[in-house]
């Protein structure tokens, strides 16, 4: 089964790939490395998911906020691969959680990207990741998840 079967049987839709918010590249492959930009949570109405875990943002918005991310991850891995079916690994997960003072579910949230990993590329999708809580995130958002994905030959 192709990884766009196997996201078609999950009901995932990748969003088209996100424009660059800045002066940065959305990727950079190095060998077979690729390297992902950090990506922000946009909703299914393309609209930003804004806030703080433990203030105004649930744990488990804040998981669908994650996985929102790896969508765009994915998307982004297509853009550079041609095909998600060149996805060796995913190496490590980079994962910033926006939260308040007192909030420490940080892993909790990071799931949501790690399960979906795990869900569309079975033991290739287990990564490496850090799970980082942080004051505050670019225009505002509630999570930002950046990746390095080993890629197979074309």
């Amino acid at each position: 089964m192709s990884i766009e079967e196997r996201l078609e049987e999950l009901n995932l839709t990748l969003p088209a790939a996100p424009a660059p918010a800045a002066n940065y590249v959305p990727y950079v492959q190095h060998g077979s490395l690729l390297h992902v930009a950090g990506q922000i949570p946009f909703d299914e109405k393309g609209e930003l998911i804004r806030g703080r875990l433990g203030d105004t943002v649930s744990t488990e918005e804040g998981y669908a906020a994650a996985q929102r991310c790896a969508l765009a991850i994915l998307a982004q891995t297509k853009a550079a691969a041609g095909s998600l079916d060149r996805v060796a690994r995913i190496v490590k997960l980079n994962v910033f959680v926006a939260s308040a003072p007192d909030f420490s579910d940080q892993p909790k949230v990071a799931n949501g990207a790690s399960d979906m990993m795990g869900d569309v590329f079975g033991d290739a999708g287990r990564h490496a990741r850090s799970a980082v809580g942080v004051a505050a995130l670019p225009l505002g958002v509630a999570v930002e998840i950046d990746a390095v994905i080993a890629l197979a030959d074309a």
